[in-house]
């Protein structure tokens, strides 16, 4: 069955190549009983330099795409929204899909935190903004499963070669993620320098220079041979079944996480959101979990943040659609290592034809950049020990009609050889203590450090 499919699948493209008017097409085929995971694992093996993984906090729809057949990439700052909303349009009109599936054509991508920052050289390969178009997509929606083939109408590309060999591996046996290296070191970014920042943010908001103001901090791990994304992937699967998975990778550098939070959801005039801010670890026993969630609900400092966000979301949601809809009080959300206090939001009647302008306006909310936003940025350079790159920005998906899903990049590591580099952060207020701050990093770096094999799961 493999090798008819593979010769039915390639025998549509060289048609649909020659008769083409425009310079790429995509064919879409059901593809049952392959592993996301593992499809991801073949991209380095077929000649792929780009992968990316995605899934949201259900499962119920997962993205796996190999190589970069159409790629939009900017660093400029002022307009990097507009442009990659540009290029999304100009892809609209470059391809033509055909097949099975009446799925619109996707792209996958991010944003850095922060374009006005210098770029540090970790971050190579990841720009103010970008998206791809993969040549090879893996696509599981609502337990169906397809799998989408793009490539150019010239025949000349090396895309050509490159599914071919994908294809020629469809039905085999597909081997195992590689085991994880042992950690050799793990070396503190900066610790005193973060807590000094942490103090003065304190003293700040205390003088009524900005309400809340976010600080990150970096923990950086080398090992002894390179680190498998696919294996990270994996665990990350198996012990984080209630987050947003996320992998992004360019020339070996991937980044990678298990997000709880969305940033924003658009389905045709439907918009949807959550704010998640304030947490607190869980307990080693139910009657230690429920004190710290109950402590957590009632918790002055943490309530204040949670309703920065929830304010900031719901202004901007009235903006843009006719209705919006959200509980009185927050609830507990529950992961693994972490609780927060978590808001959903839904707006009904959205304005916007494309879910990357909701993006715009939304970053940096409250949850990871603090109020009001123009003071806290100015604050987060000044003072931050680190360049976020991608951390803490938008990643996610957008297709063909404006429609897509976003989630915050937290959770998160970059992954380049045998290093990876972790990333957290925490809400700074009035009441904020610097120690108990960073507490709550480690808290939040947990679930990494036990995909990397660094710490026992619980």
């Amino acid at each position: 069955m493999a090798i008819g499919f593979r010769h039915h699948l390639q025998q549509q493209l060289h048609r649909l190549a020659v008769n083409a008017a425009r310079p790429f097409v995509s064919w879409t085929e059901p593809w049952e009983d392959v592993d996301p995971v593992s499809f991801f694992m073949q991209g380095p093996s077929c000649g792929f330099r780009e992968r990316f993984f995605w899934s949201d906090r259900s499962g119920g729809t997962i993205l796996v795409g190999l190589g970069s057949v159409y790629a939009i990439e900017t660093e400029k700052a002022d307009s990097r929204f507009d442009d990659v909303e540009a290029g999304r349009r100009r892809w609209e009109k470059e391809i033509e899909p055909y097949g099975a599936s009446d799925a619109p054509s996707l792209l996958f991508g991010g944003f850095s935190f922060d374009p006005y920052r210098p770029g540090a050289d970790i971050w190579r390969g990841f720009p103010s903004g970008k998206l791809v178009a993969p040549a090879a997509l893996l696509a599981v929606r609502n337990g169906k499963t397809t799998l989408t083939v793009t490539v150019p109408t010239d025949k000349r590309g090396r895309d050509w070669e490159r599914v071919g060999r994908l294809l020629e591996r469809i039905g085999a046996p597909m081997a195992a993620p590689k085991r994880l290296p042992r950690l050799v070191s793990d070396e503190e970014e900066e610790k005193e320098r973060w807590l000094a920042a942490v103090r003065e943010a304190i003293a700040s908001i205390r003088a009524g220079a900005l309400d809340k103001v976010v600080l990150a901090r970096a923990r950086r791990l080398a090992f002894a041979k390179t680190v498998d994304a696919a294996a990270v992937l994996q665990r990350l699967r198996e012990q984080q079944p209630f987050a947003y998975l996320f992998a992004f990778e360019q020339d070996g550098r991937c980044f990678i996480g298990a997000s709880p939070e969305q940033l924003v959801q658009k389905e045709g005039k439907m918009c949807r959101s959550v704010c998640l801010a304030g947490s607190v670890r869980r307990g080693a026993a139910m009657e230690e979990d429920e004190r710290l969630g109950a402590w957590l609900r009632a918790d002055r400092k943490n309530n204040e943040e949670h309703q920065f966000v929830v304010q900031m979301i719901g202004r901007l949601f009235s903006s843009v659609c006719e209705t919006v809809e959200m509980p009185p009080a927050p609830q507990l959300l529950k992961l693994p290592h972490i609780q927060h206090l978590c808001t959903p939001v839904v707006g009904r009647g959205c304005r916007e034809r494309s879910v990357l302008r909701l993006v715009e306006m939304m970053h940096p909310t409250p949850a990871l950049g603090g109020t009001p936003r123009d003071r806290a940025l100015e604050v987060i350079r000044a003072l931050e020990p680190l360049d976020r790159g991608w951390y803490a920005a938008p990643i996610g998906w957008v297709d063909s009609e404006g429609n897509g899903e976003w989630a915050v990049a937290i959770r998160s590591a970059l992954l380049a050889g045998n290093e990876a580099m972790l990333f957290a952060g925490c809400g700074i207020v009035a009441d904020s203590d610097p120690n108990s701050e960073y507490e709550e990093t480690n808290v939040k770096m947990a679930p990494m450090l036990s995909a990397l094999g660094v710490m026992n799961d619980g």
